[in-house]
């Protein structure tokens, strides 16, 4: 049994509570999830507001419904289950993701999302495309630095996700490894450095797009969606 990961960097609050009320756009909560994943604390922090949530609910006063609520439910739950039927009849196949080194676990949030192989981004530096069923718009994907290198300087114009698979990297700020999540915006400018001694792969998502410092590194970012 491996231990324990030394979790040092975990979501806000204000993510986890968006993320158990369901308000997180789909990118982002595959991410967050999959951070829940390796740390049992965000785990019980998620399931004590989402309790939480059900107290505050039961709470509110009760709200005046159409008469033909009830039928209605019932006819989309039958749409639902004629549209399961006729999907169910040409198995959708994923793909198997890209291979990972020892030590490393394909999430299982991203289980039923189909992945590309590694991708030449820059010397030492590969990415495949996460693509999410019946979410088209979500920017998923994910990186694999090698031991030494680093993506150019950038900030955002929008919310980056990153959940650490394996390795680690210091951007500036800190020093993020396995089970380390960073949230950064158009606040945060820097430039991630995998440390020597192992290559680091990061699952990410990205809401908007990063904005990187040099002209070369902004037309491998428009690439792959960055």
């Amino acid at each position: 049994m491996l231990p324990p990961l030394e979790i040092r960097h975990h979501p806000a609050d204000e993510l986890l509570l968006s993320l158990a009320s369901g308000a997180l756009p789909i990118g982002l909560r595959l991410v967050t999830e999959t951070h829940l994943e390796l740390c049992p604390a965000c785990r019980e922090r998620v399931a004590m507001l989402r309790a939480l949530g059900g107290v505050i609910l039961e709470e509110q006063p009760e709200a005046t419904m159409r008469e033909d609520a009830l039928a209605r439910a019932f006819d989309r739950i039958d749409r639902l289950e004629r549209d399961d039927r006729g999907a169910g009849t040409v198995p959708r196949k994923v793909p198997a993701p890209p291979p990972l080194p020892a030590g490393a676990v394909w999430p299982k949030a991203l289980e039923g999302c189909s992945a590309t192989r590694w991708r030449w981004l820059g010397p030492g530096m590969r990415w495949s495309r996460v693509t999410v069923p019946d979410a088209p718009e979500a920017n998923v994907f994910l990186l694999r630095i090698g031991a030494g290198k680093y993506l150019p300087q950038h900030t955002h114009r929008g919310t980056e996700l990153t959940q650490i698979i394996y390795g680690r990297f210091h951007d500036g700020r800190a020093l993020f490894g396995p089970g380390d999540f960073d949230l950064a915006d158009d606040e945060v400018h820097h430039q991630p450095v995998v440390q020597d001694g192992s290559e680091c792969i990061c699952v990410a998502a990205v809401e908007g797009r990063l904005h990187f410092d040099g002209v070369i590194a902004r037309w491998f970012g428009s690439l792959v969606g960055m």
